[in-house]
């Protein structure tokens, strides 16, 4: 390709790596045999030190590269890696795919199709675990929603409860997020939005990405017709006092900068003593690095609160001036899933009272 010349195609597929090799052994494979003419995959190195280039260049020379002199973390990796993508390619959809996922025949497809069928600026396909592959995953499962006090929960995934995918969840609808494992968005619309927030680092930041969306007037679904199985944890596992630490101190930052409803400190206030309470439980059931965790977010999300708040003040600005006729409530659950979990014993999405859904 000549300097300066930009190749169009309908999808751009960046899968982000960092010392990964082993992924990219087990996993490109499939994302490569199931690629089409029209799109493009593009592995994005996020700094590895490990084998990866070297596996990229003996074992996938029809893969696009882009590498990055360091680890710039999920959202920062991303952010930088589309930005050389766009400049390579012309893109009318970037996929984000995780490098320890593996996709099925026709994918890419079914979700464009989706997409411009329903109207709807981004998607992810249905994901199942890659160890249990009638299971749906953690991340995402069929498409992600929250709770009133900002808790997050997926069709088919409620905490550890993870339902096998019997169909019950194929009817095409929208979310409230959809998952950064499998995600699908407008170039356009994440040009719009500029990407994703870097001080999010790891975790929620595609959740943060669709509430953008959201707030100027975009909608997210879900792709029901297709699948892929992601083996989760690659980075961070899911027990991970890390991985919790993100969670905590991520949710806090969603909530202050895209909640732009009134009352915004009290449900922070509240928010906050609901992970207190969690804290607790972490040091009674005998983790201590977890009550660490917690406490810990907290900190952080107090040093960058001010951050976020002007964050927030320019995220009502920029919706303001969207022109946004309609701002749809799809995705949210008018209930507590804590309640609903713990208290009631309603361990499948299917359990839950769909008058609360609204």
């Amino acid at each position: 390709m000549d300097a300066g010349e930009r190749t169009s195609c309908r999808v751009a597929v960046a899968v982000l790596n960092w010392n990964g090799a082993a992924h990219l052994r087990r996993f490109l494979p499939s994302v490569v045999a199931h690629n089409l003419p029209g799109d493009r995959v593009v592995v994005i190195d996020n700094g590895s030190d490990d084998e990866s280039l070297k596996v990229l260049e003996a074992s996938f020379p029809e893969v696009d590269v882009v590498t990055l002199s360091e680890n710039l973390g999920f959202a920062g990796g991303y952010n930088a890696g589309l930005s050389i993508v766009s400049e390579r390619f012309d893109a009318q959809y970037v996929l984000l795919l995780n490098s320890d996922v593996e996709v099925t025949a026709g994918w890419v497809d079914v979700m464009v199709e989706t997409a411009e069928r329903h109207h709807w600026t981004a998607v992810q396909p249905k994901i199942r675990a890659v160890d249990r592959r009638a299971e749906f995953e953690y991340a995402g499962a069929a498409g992600g929603y929250m709770d009133r006090f900002g808790f997050m929960f997926c069709a088919g995934r409620i905490f550890d409860a993870f339902e096998s995918d019997m169909g019950q969840y194929d009817q095409e609808r929208p979310v409230f997020w959809a998952s950064g494992a499998a995600l699908m968005v407008k170039r356009s619309a994440w040009e719009e939005v500029q990407g994703l927030d870097v001080d999010f680092f790891a975790h929620m930041e595609e959740i943060d990405l669709c509430w953008r969306l959201r707030n100027r007037g975009h909608v997210v679904g879900v792709a029901t017709g297709t699948h892929v199985y992601h083996l989760g944890g690659g980075t961070l596992g899911q027990s991970s006092p890390r991985k919790a630490e993100l969670n905590f101190r991520n949710n806090l930052f969603l909530l202050l900068k895209n909640d732009h409803r009134f009352g915004i400190r009290g449900r922070i206030f509240f928010r906050q003593l609901l992970d207190g309470v969690a804290a607790l439980r972490f040091l009674t059931e005998g983790k201590p690095d977890f009550f660490r965790a917690v406490i810990k977010a907290h900190g952080d999300f107090r040093k960058l609160r001010s951050r976020m708040w002007e964050k927030r003040m320019a995220e009502r600005k920029a919706c303001a001036s969207a022109s946004v006729n309609h701002l749809t409530d799809s995705g949210r659950y008018h209930g507590s899933i804590i309640v609903d979990y713990f208290i009631r014993g309603r361990k499948r999405f299917s359990d839950l009272p769909a008058y609360l859904f609204r």
